[in-house]
């Protein structure tokens, strides 16, 4: 993957430039990605988690191949050239078997890791972090590295059958839960520097040690805890003076950066700090899909107001008796009761509403709603109490008031933040016709 290498080198060169790294599986969340960089003249780093995507369907029911002919078909529609897109996978280890012991979880994993390389997925954060049925609660850095180097040995066995580009890879050992904190969060420990070093040399002695020496030359990032995190309701902002030490011990490794994830709800000049501090990946997930809830509970209540309730489309009521009617997506993270349950659902910032996107109810819904911004345009008043930047972009003619546009319009906004702070030379955003 030439660009991401192209991109380290001129990081580690002095440039305070980098990427982000949109992982949704939400059409709606890949459109807005894909728009965003053909408006920007940029990239599209899309990448899959394994629990959203797998050799066994994951969440949303597709394979890594499937999910790739998803994001090009729609990189199609919006007529983004298919050379600006880089596709990744997320989280790739055993993630989705921790129930299982480790070997059983690591040969699924494995076959996962082949799927998403024969694919043509070229960016593979591998992540064995996790415990596996009868492990100690805390692996080691060696068990770690030992189980990524596994991994690794599948995806170059897999691209020497695929041919292309040979991947890169990213690892580490204090990664974060994927879609933010369980817990209560109150304060976030830094990844000391000796810890971050010897991450790096444990992961390079177990790729040495199955003769994966070329593939360790295209290790491109570590994954560090710069002290950036989410719970339901509380964002740890990140604070540079904290990471200073931190990103100094990059000095001695100039062929690496850091991948910062859960980089959701940071303010720019938050993530402009990370990206000069060496964290040149930066990770937003929920917070897409979060903007995606904001713009479609606007446009419900638009519609409701537009219509009256007997006519609209209730996707607002729709997702939240879905997630009532199963809770398995959620009850591990929400606690309260009644109103309190009532705000959780909707409102946390863990998102959990993203994973019922796809409920047979919920997609008829929104096709509902779909219709009924296609078949009229509602008052401008009302775009202007519940979605005033659109509203603006509606009356300048950069966009029209359908709902796709309107929700992709919303999404851009967080999107901007990541483009901007990734790239000073950030051209002005245009419409995207």
């Amino acid at each position: 993957m030439k660009a991401l290498l192209d991109l380290v080198r001129r990081h580690r060169g002095g440039e305070a430039v980098g990427i982000y790294s949109v992982c949704s599986a939400h059409s709606l969340a890949l459109r807005a990605a894909l728009a965003h960089a053909r408006a920007t003249d940029g990239y599209a780093l899309i990448e899959a988690t394994s629990n959203q995507v797998n050799q066994e369907g994951g969440y949303t029911g597709l394979r890594p191949a499937q999910f790739r002919d998803l994001v090009l078909d729609l990189a199609d529609e919006s007529r983004l050239p298919r050379e600006r897109i880089l596709l990744g996978g997320d989280h790739l280890g055993p993630n989705a078997w921790q129930s299982l012991p480790a070997d059983e979880a690591l040969a699924r994993a494995g076959v996962m890791v082949g799927e998403y390389v024969r694919a043509g997925y070229r960016k593979i954060h591998l992540d064995c972090s996790m415990s596996c049925a009868g492990d100690p609660p805390a692996l080691s850095d060696e068990i770690v590295a030992e189980r990524t180097a596994a991994l690794c040995a599948h995806a170059e066995q897999a691209w020497q059958q695929s041919g292309g580009e040979p991947p890169v890879y990213v690892v580490g050992t204090e990664v974060p839960v994927p879609g933010g904190a369980q817990e209560d969060l109150h304060e976030l420990a830094v990844t000391e520097p000796r810890a971050a070093l010897a991450t790096v040399t444990a992961h390079r002695s177990a790729f040495a040690a199955k003769g994966l020496q070329s593939a360790w030359e295209r290790v491109i990032a570590l994954v560090v805890q710069p002290g950036v995190e989410f719970d339901r309701d509380r964002v740890i902002d990140y604070r540079p003076e904290q990471a200073r030490y931190l990103s100094k011990c990059l000095e001695d490794l100039p062929s690496l950066v850091f991948e910062a994830h859960s980089t959701d709800y940071q303010t720019e000049p938050a993530l402009r700090a990370l990206v000069r501090d060496h964290f040149a990946i930066l990770k937003v997930g929920p917070a897409v899909t979060f903007a995606l809830r904001e713009a479609v509970w606007a446009l419900d209540s638009i519609e409701q107001e537009w219509h009256g309730e007997s006519r609209s489309a209730n996707v607002r009521a729709t997702i939240l008796h879905a997630m009532r009617a199963d809770p398995r997506h959620w009850r591990k993270y929400y606690h309260g009761a009644g109103t309190t349950l009532d705000l959780q659902l909707q409102y946390s910032l863990s998102d959990r509403i993203r994973y019922y996107w796809a409920a047979p109810a919920v997609v008829t819904a929104l096709e509902r709603l779909r219709t009924a911004f296609e078949n009229g345009t509602p008052p401008l008043a009302l775009l202007s109490q519940y979605l005033p930047t659109a509203q603006a972009a509606v009356r300048a003619g950069t966009i029209p008031a359908r709902m796709t546009d309107l929700v992709i319009h919303h999404i851009r906004q967080v999107l901007s933040r990541y483009s901007r702070a990734s790239d000073p030379q950030t051209p002005e955003e245009g419409s995207v016709p």
